[in-house]
């Protein structure tokens, strides 16, 4: 197989699970995100701290075909780009049919992207965190945890020309992390929303396990017997909403009958939250893996996981 120039060698099989564990994954929910903002450095070191299996990172591309880490198709949330470029916003219909003003990340460049600013939004005591690049995040838990990154609305950056499955592949080839592992587990699982997405990732990354991430309106289509079945053929876990475990704990054993791990998300609790509320979350975490036996869970409270 070769990816982006590199030779790489995989197995013929191309479906695995996590090898057996007497502990599930803490995936850590765009870092430790309660307590920092999302999708920083500052973010991504609190997961490591914290004692994250995964950390993970949403990812872009900007408009010079680097991978960023950002959970929105937009900039506007989660920094300063609304006042350091006023003029290159697009404007669209938003609900209610009211006109909106949106920054998509894939109209700037990467050096554009490190002038904003990505902490203040949170708290001023992250005034001046950056944007990080897939690759600054992989230099910062490489070794430390494994990565568990999203393709954001890959369908969308297709329609654009730009090929983010492939620039993925290139990275983690890049940086030897195809066939990796951490702790004896995968060094990289991938996941997306998008079916066709997670296809193609298995054509490109056979050796990468990938998990099909699910919300309320794909349930139907894949929560099911036959569903999980056709899931298998090209995924290796689900990431249902825990809401949706909850509706129907049964879809756990028949994921599991089916092959198919899974990872729920997402658990959490206000970085200001009482103790009854934190602990509230610890306790619903602990209920998932004792009695719903999932394989691992995504949440923003890295430091709440029971161990």
């Amino acid at each position: 197989m070769v990816v982006a120039g590199a030779t790489v060698d995989v197995p013929a099989a191309t479906r695995f699970m996590m090898p057996p564990s007497s502990s599930p994954w803490l995936v850590a929910h765009r870092g430790a995100s309660a307590y920092a903002p999302e999708h920083t450095i500052a973010a991504y070191t609190l997961a490591l701290e914290q004692g994250a299996d995964y950390v993970e990172q949403d990812l872009t591309l900007t408009r010079d075909g680097v991978l960023v880490c950002l959970h929105d198709d937009t900039l506007e949330r989660t920094t300063d780009v609304e006042t350091r470029f006023p003029d290159r916003a697009v404007a669209e219909t938003g609900a209610g049919g009211s006109p909106v003003k949106r920054w998509y990340a894939n109209d700037f460049t990467l050096a554009e992207l490190k002038t904003l600013d990505a902490g203040s939004w949170f708290d001023a005591r992250f005034a001046g965190e950056r944007v990080p690049t897939f690759e600054e995040a992989i230099a910062l838990v490489k070794g430390r945890a494994g990565i568990f990154p999203e393709l954001k609305s890959p369908a969308r950056l297709n329609a654009r020309g730009v090929d983010v499955e492939q620039a993925v592949a290139a990275v983690l080839a890049k940086h030897g992390l195809i066939d990796a592992q951490v702790k004896g587990r995968p060094a990289v699982y991938l996941q997306s929303f998008e079916e066709k997405s997670v296809r193609r990732l298995a054509t490109l990354l056979p050796a990468v396990p990938r998990a099909l991430l699910i919300g309320a309106k794909d349930a139907a289509r894949w929560l099911t017997a036959d569903g999980l079945r056709e899931a298998k053929t090209f995924a290796t876990a689900i990431g249902p909403a825990r809401a949706l475990i909850e509706a129907r704990p049964a879809v756990v054993a028949e994921a599991h009958a089916a092959g198919l791990a899974v990872v729920p998300y997402t658990f959490r609790a206000a970085r200001d939250a009482a103790a009854p509320a934190r602990d509230a979350v610890r306790d619903e975490m602990r209920r998932f893996i004792a009695e719903r036996g999932v394989d691992g869970l995504f949440t923003d409270n890295p430091d709440l996981f029971p161990r």
